[in-house]
């Protein structure tokens, strides 16, 4: 098992943001955008939740990685070159946040150029994706390399980064998991329906310090995703702060850009290889 990677550290912390303002709604049907209230519920992610999660960490001290849909870029012009100005990464997180699951192989395909056809008219260097809700297909790891970039930050598979074969080139998959997401401990909305449980900011950071003390046991990755419009808000944001706080205190854990752990990965000859291929599936045990 290899711990290159890690560059000395237990644990390796990536803080990333997805900063869907609007769009994940919108990707449930175009009709939400005439709900006011909806709409400025999104919107205070970038409005609000960022540029208070962005002082933040200049207070800290610490980078971090912030996935940006192409359709917000485009709308919100000037806002991917201010998270770069400010020392962070910004990656590729779709043009329109709707899961690549849902959409045909040549959909994917437009939808995925499209949010590299905003980010290159800004000038922002892109070196990763992730894949609206992590839903991934199964040509999703293609395209990033096609492309060129770097690393995906979708997929399950491991706790650590692991090396993803495609047809045209490797690439680094930085693993997700739904623990470290905090839409998964404060989404709500009445319509349409995206959550239902909203949970003290207490136990979220109860469960995140669990997780980081587990990793750095067992050599891991730390990739927390957090969205502005949730954890933007104050007490969350209170929250935020002090697990970064404690992860800091800890001594044996490393924050970097996503970028740089991919990066160390891909040039880590020990890293495991994965081939990902969908299972092979019997249609009389698994009718449709």
């Amino acid at each position: 098992m290899s711990a290159n990677w890690r560059d000395g550290a237990a644990a390796v912390a990536t803080l990333t943001f997805d900063v869907d303002a609007e769009t994940p709604v919108l990707a449930h049907g175009r009709e939400y955008a005439r709900h006011a209230s909806t709409m400025s519920h999104q919107a205070y992610g970038p409005e609000v939740g960022l540029p208070r999660i962005l002082d933040l960490l200049g207070e800290l001290g610490v980078p971090a990685t912030f996935f940006v849909p192409g359709w917000v870029a485009e709308q919100r012009p000037g806002l991917a070159a201010s998270i770069v100005e400010r020392g962070h990464e910004v990656a590729h997180h779709s043009y329109s946040h709707r899961p690549p699951t849902s959409m045909t192989a040549k959909e994917e395909r437009a939808d995925f150029e499209r949010a590299l056809e905003v980010f290159a008219r800004q000038g922002i260097e892109i070196a990763g994706h992730r894949a609206a809700l992590w839903e991934a297909s199964w040509q999703t790891a293609g395209l990033v390399a096609e492309h060129g970039l770097l690393y995906d930050s979708s997929l399950m598979g491991d706790d650590r980064p692991y090396r993803l074969v495609t047809g045209s080139r490797d690439i680094v998959e930085l693993p997700v998991h739904w623990s470290l997401d905090d839409w998964e401990q404060y989404a709500y909305l009445p319509a349409p329906h995206v959550g239902s449980v909203i949970e003290s900011p207490g136990k979220v950071l109860e469960l995140w310090r669990a997780e980081l003390d587990g990793m750095r046991h067992y050599g891991c990755l730390f990739n927390l995703c957090v969205h502005p419009f949730l954890s933007g808000r104050p007490g969350r944001a209170l929250a935020l702060r002090r697990f970064v706080e404690y992860a800091l205190e800890c001594g044996d854990v490393r924050f970097a850009r996503c970028r740089e752990v991919a990066e160390l990965a891909a040039a880590d000859p020990d890293l495991t290889t994965r081939r990902p291929s969908p299972p092979v599936v019997d249609p009389e045990v698994y009718p449709a």
